[in-house]
């Protein structure tokens, strides 16, 4: 027999899917039914493909502070308890699960990996986040360190007001470091100068971060007991699927299906129809030019608010604020995908790697002199994504852009030639002859930004909560730059409030707002 309660969730990434999922796993008279543009399921936590070895787009950290994503994750995929490849091969312990899966043979796993994120600077690594290692005060050289502590005392002794991302990371890091580190590539992922974009960001991703913390960490980290609390972006561990993240959302795909559930593919939502001050159905338009419409008693939305108010329709909104909603800037992405042979840059660190190549999963590319944002080793996230990992390496080129600008309409093999120049520019491979094979990969919408419309989202998120049965989850779904874990989040709060019969959508909005959240595990959970 049917299931009578239909709710309709917009988007399978991980929003969307964590929305059906819990909904199947925790009422027994919901049918949810999941609507995604794409062919493909994961959004921008997907994972692609090429020629056998897998990108991650944009890199995919698990981690979480939030015990019920981490339950979630451990149920679709267990963490290792045998040594992976590169682990066995090199002899590193890991705290493996006694009794669990062993990654050499099953791929139903999650892997245990070393968080290594650097930034390169004029051919130096520095650490990301800044630290005051030896390394570092090395690099930077005697009169840049004594210049970088003076402004670091001078933003102590007078604070900025925080109207804007620039004074939040002058009061955190002081002047010249935030220079040297935050400025340049701050403005190449957003387009615009910090001075320009909302305190806000820095309060969602930079968070508790600063001078005075890199230095209690470096104090107390002798003396830390393990699993003590850490700030987000100072872990030095994390699990990963063994075949990248797209693995994990496309297991949770087919225990949706086959739990009852329903994803449809290549259905964009077109329309979407109010009643009052209800949702009463959205109209979907299929490749074919066909159109479908859907009736349910709830909608879970994960689409971007900008495309989300383009279908609920001038005519159906308040003026200002549908005029807010569809100004909502956003960044997008390219990546290059390049297979070399070797690296140029050494390994310097006392991290066992295979190749003997550098342990980063991800380096920032600081340097103003070429447009390359980030580049990710594949090899260390998970050697399962390569298809050679002991003789290759396989990198991802991250750029930030907005669709349909110069570096979006870009013909596909220059721009690519030219990845491969400031690559080369930059001294992370020794030549364009060093590249064995490429592809490139664009992502719209990957960042909600926070400038421009953005200073009157209140007026947008007011209307929203007024609309009974819509439920907006996810990054996009709350132009929040949120991460995989908080948006599973938003999806679990959601789902716990429509099972109970509920309205109230605050504590939905709330997370990865409030410093609980942030510095305590089962904290600003609602």
């Amino acid at each position: 027999m049917d299931k009578k309660r239909v709710v309709v969730i917009i988007g399978a990434g991980p929003a969307g899917l964590t929305a059906a999922y819990e909904l199947l796993k925790k009422s027994s008279d919901i049918k949810p039914i999941v609507l995604e543009t794409e062919r493909f399921v994961g959004g921008i936590s997907r994972t692609a493909e090429y020629k056998g070895n897998r990108m991650d787009i944009g890199g995919h950290r698990f981690f979480s502070k939030d015990e019920r994503v981490n339950a979630l994750w451990a149920e679709i995929l267990p963490t290792q308890g045998a040594p992976a490849h590169d682990d066995k091969i090199l002899g590193r312990e890991k705290p493996l699960v006694l009794g669990n899966p062993d990654p050499e043979q099953t791929d139903d796993v999650m892997l245990i990996r070393d968080r290594v994120s650097r930034i390169i600077y004029k051919r130096k690594f520095f650490d990301y986040p800044i630290t005051l290692s030896a390394r570092t005060l090395w690099n930077m050289g005697f009169f840049q360190t004594l210049k970088a502590g003076f402004g670091y005392l001078g933003a102590k002794l007078k604070k900025r007001e925080e109207t804007n991302l620039e004074n939040f990371y002058i009061n955190r890091f002081g002047k010249p470091l935030y220079a040297t580190f935050f400025e340049s590539y701050t403005e190449k992922l957003w387009g615009v100068h910090p001075r320009n974009i909302s305190a806000d960001w820095g309060a969602q991703r930079v968070k508790g971060l600063s001078i005075g913390k890199a230095i209690k960490n470096a104090l107390t980290k002798p003396f830390r007991k393990k699993g003590a609390e850490q700030e987000t972006s100072l872990i030095e561990r994390f699990i990963y699927p063994k075949k990248g993240p797209g693995q994990l959302y496309q297991k949770m795909a087919d225990e949706i299906v086959r739990m009852g559930g329903e994803i449809r593919f290549g259905e964009t939502v077109c329309k979407i129809s109010l009643e009052g001050e209800k949702v009463r159905s959205v109209s979907t338009r299929l490749q074919s030019g066909e159109t479908r419409e859907y009736t349910a008693e709830h909608f879970l939305s994960s689409m971007p608010i900008k495309d989300l108010f383009v279908a609920i329709g001038r005519e159906n909104a308040p003026k200002n604020v549908y005029d807010v909603a569809t100004a909502l800037p956003y960044r997008d992405f390219m990546t290059v995908g390049l297979l070399v042979d070797k690296l140029k840059v050494k390994n310097k660190t006392k991290k066992k790697t295979l190749g003997n190549i550098v342990p980063d999963c991800w380096i920032y590319v600081q340097d103003r002199s070429v447009t390359l944002g980030r580049i990710q080793i594949f090899n260390n996230w998970s050697p399962y994504m390569v298809d050679e990992p002991d003789k290759k390496v396989w990198l991802g080129l991250e750029y930030f852009c907005d669709e349909g600008d110069g570096m979006w309409t870009s013909d596909d093999f220059a721009f690519i030639q030219n990845a491969v120049k400031e690559l080369v520019e930059i001294g992370v491979i020794e030549s364009e002859n060093a590249v064995l094979n490429s592809t490139l990969l664009r992502v719209k919408k990957a960042y909600p930004v926070y400038f421009g419309s953005y200073k009157d989202f209140e007026l947008v998120k007011a209307w929203l909560n007024d609309v009974d049965n819509l439920w907006c989850i996810g990054r996009n779904g709350q132009h929040r730059y949120n991460n995989m874990d908080h948006s599973m989040a938003t999806a679990m709060l959601a789902c716990e409030r429509i099972i109970r019969g509920e309205t109230d959508k605050e504590a939905v909005w709330n997370v990865n707002t409030e410093k609980s959240y942030h510095e305590t595990k089962g904290r600003g959970q609602g």
